[in-house]
């Protein structure tokens, strides 16, 4: 396993692999922020600028712009108290963050990579009044859109780090799944 000072082979077949499996999650949650939010097309556009990356589009200032801007749409959200729309939006924020995969050996960068199903899960779990069985329900159905080639990329970064709240804990469940083949 790499140490925190190493670097990750990644190259861009890998993080087109990544951010496509960040949509596929981060797609669903979609529905329940535009249920919340109809107006608000800033996670859709996110969505669909990581899509492009993930089927051949160059990484762009576009792709970059959309992640921060579901990231605001998420805090407008948040201060609204409407927080599964929140997260479903942190989950689109977090698929156009994947094309971001750095290839430094830290955990902190496995939150590129299954960052748009944990917060998709938390958004669901929200949805049905804050239930953990949904969320790892959720999280449990994730792994079916889970590739190799993301498993492979998975494996090479240490373990999700530690702390951070129910979305960190899903994460981790997610990760630990993953890496042990459960």
């Amino acid at each position: 396993m790499p140490d925190d000072s190493s670097t990750v082979e990644l190259d861009l077949t890998d993080l087109r692999a990544v951010t496509g499996f960040a949509v596929a999650c981060a797609r669903p949650a979609l529905d329940l922020f535009e249920r919340d939010r109809p107006d608000d097309a800033r996670p859709r556009t996110a969505i669909e600028a990581a899509r492009s990356f993930a089927d051949g589009a160059r990484r762009s200032k576009a792709l970059r712009d959309g992640a921060w801007a579901a990231l605001r749409a998420a805090r407008e959200a948040r201060d609204a108290e409407r927080l599964a729309a929140s997260e479903a939006a942190r989950a689109a924020m977090a698929a156009a963050g994947a094309a971001f995969l750095h290839p430094l050996a830290k955990a902190t960068q496995v939150k590129h990579i299954l960052g748009s199903a944990a917060h998709t899960a938390r958004a669901f779990e929200l949805a049905a009044g804050g239930d953990p069985a949904v969320g790892a329900h959720h999280v449990e159905q994730t792994r079916v859109l889970v590739t190799p080639a993301v498993v492979d990329v998975l494996r090479r970064y240490p373990p999700a780090p530690s702390g951070g709240g129910r979305v960190a804990e899903l994460l981790r469940g997610l990760d630990t799944s993953l890496r042990h083949g459960r």
